[in-house]
């Protein structure tokens, strides 16, 4: 498998796992949700915000590239999470809608990208505005591997009040050999 078909499953994974979160969270009240429960993010509405402000902060970075991808147009109007830690839902639903939407640029955008923009360094500002100057390719893994970091998490808060999400495994997507 190629980085570029790891990535597109990648991008599948994701919107199959924060589908079923999503999902999942919806059988809590919205009390729960909202409850600190400890973790870094504090709750599991906090960390399913964390998640879709991480993906915001990196698409928009990913879309000064010079590729100029066109699936990420929507992102470039979109405004700049604050802090990492910003609430920008607090109603699972509303967030649903969002992430959702989110999560079809993503794979618009995997479709879209090609090995020769792997290759691509990309520069860009953290949120405290260093710089840094990284191969493109490794920065689309770490979108990636943050999200599974994070999904873990959101399981372990769940699985917390009894809420079994079911599979997870990555394994359930990839495709038998033929």
């Amino acid at each position: 498998m190629s980085e570029l078909q790891n990535f597109r499953l990648m991008a599948r994974y994701n919107q199959w796992m924060n589908d079923t979160l999503t999902e999942a969270a919806g059988t809590l009240p919205e009390t729960v949700l909202l409850q600190d429960q400890g973790a870094f993010f504090g709750s599991i509405m906090g960390t399913l915000n964390h998640l879709l402000i991480g993906d915001i902060i990196w698409l928009q970075r990913f879309s000064t590239h010079p590729s100029g991808f066109h699936s990420l147009h929507p992102l470039e109007t979109m405004k700049k999470p604050a802090t990492l830690n910003t609430m920008l839902y607090d109603d699972l639903e509303a967030f649903a809608v969002e992430r959702q939407g989110l999560d079809i640029i993503i794979q618009e955008w995997c479709e879209e990208l090609t090995d020769a923009d792997l290759e691509h360094n990309l520069r860009y500002s953290n949120m405290a505005g260093v710089q840094s100057c990284k191969r493109f390719g490794f920065l689309v893994q770490h979108l990636f591997n943050h999200q599974t970091h994070h999904r873990g998490q959101i399981t372990t808060l769940l699985s917390q009040h009894d809420v079994d999400v079911g599979i997870t495994d990555l394994l359930t997507l990839i495709p038998e050999a033929h």
